[in-house]
């Protein structure tokens, strides 16, 4: 296990920033370049990981006919307007 899988999305979100800022800056050598986007692409995976943990947590509570359910949440249907 990495270090990186060790962190919470939090201190994961926080470190990808920073390696965002540091390579839009453009200040560091090609070599580093490289070894901070392999970090950053890393990071991402964590955190998207880590939201698809939680998201499959998550139960939505809607109304029916017969009073209150629950169904799995699903972040396609937030974007489809559900």
């Amino acid at each position: 296990m990495s270090a990186n899988e060790t962190m919470s999305f939090e201190q994961a979100l926080e470190r990808l920033e920073a390696i965002v800022n540091q390579l839009e800056n453009g200040d560091v050598p090609l070599e580093q370049a490289i070894e901070l986007y392999q970090e950053g692409m890393s990071l991402s995976s964590l955190c998207s990981g880590k939201l698809k943990q939680v998201e499959s947590k998550i139960e939505m509570l809607i109304e029916t006919e017969q009073g209150l359910a629950t169904k799995p949440f699903a972040s396609s249907s937030l974007e489809k307007g559900e």
